[in-house]
């Protein structure tokens, strides 16, 4: 998703998100609340006529949490960010399943995968949204990675047929997973390993000293490939929605 953007220092509008789920979305800017700036935040809203805000919170402020969860903030996602440094070069590649750059024509096996891949995630845990639309977030997701959300799709491949995908992304010295999947009856063959492999590989080639992803704190079967990778945790924060109607 595309961050779009009528903003003060309040809150920021989300035209992508509104557009796509059929409601009136923003996002809090700053992720730490006092009595003062609540009242902003809920102000704002009513102004703006908000159905849904998202609230990326630090989770290391007891503050922030008790103000969120005593004025109907629901907490949907721990936000997991790791990181690795390539120093100069990545992990070879063990032989295995073909890895390749990702060409249109998978674009309908990658959004069956996506369909059904990304079900720990935060929008999923929020029963306001309809499963059908997260369903279908995820397709438009990998779908626009061919369309400048993402520098590089790569996707594995199993009797000629991709079963699983990797998005990357790079700015500076920092590359960056967008988003990655795995089909289902192809879970636990090592495959995942090899998409971040070739996401390592592709970072070092365009020049990055440092690799990161987000992923969700349910997701124990991600953060354990990572780290097997070489990732450590470099920051945690929380998800919550606030619902207006």
């Amino acid at each position: 998703m595309k961050p779009s953007a009528d903003s003060d220092p309040t809150c920021t509008y989300l035209d992508w998100d509104s557009s796509f789920f059929e409601c009136r979305i923003a996002r809090v800017n700053g992720h730490r609340l006092d009595e003062a700036k609540l009242t902003e935040v809920l102000a704002w809203c009513k102004t703006n006529r908000i159905d849904c805000l998202y609230f990326l919170a630090d989770s290391d402020d007891p503050q922030t949490s008790a103000l969120a969860e005593r004025n109907s903030f629901l907490q949907t996602d721990v936000r997991l960010t790791l990181e690795r440094t390539l120093a100069g070069s990545a992990p070879s590649a063990a032989p295995g399943h073909s890895v390749r750059l990702a060409r249109r024509e998978d674009l309908s096996a990658l959004k069956a995968i996506a369909r059904t891949g990304h079900r720990d995630t935060r929008f999923y845990f929020d029963l306001r949204f309809k499963r059908e639309k997260c369903d279908l977030l995820y397709e438009t997701w990998i779908e626009n990675s061919f369309t400048g959300f993402a520098q590089a799709v790569f996707v594995v491949e199993m009797n000629a047929e991709p079963v699983g995908y990797i998005t990357c992304s790079s700015q500076g010295v920092e590359s960056q997973i967008g988003l990655v999947g795995v089909a289902d009856k192809c879970q636990g063959m090592g495959l995942g390993k090899q998409l971040v492999e070739s996401f390592l590989a592709w970072s070092v080639e365009h020049g990055a000293d440092r690799a990161t992803v987000v992923t969700q704190g349910r997701n124990v079967s991600a953060q354990r490939l990572y780290q097997r990778m070489g990732f450590l945790t470099a920051g945690l924060q929380l998800w919550y929605h606030r619902w207006f109607n």
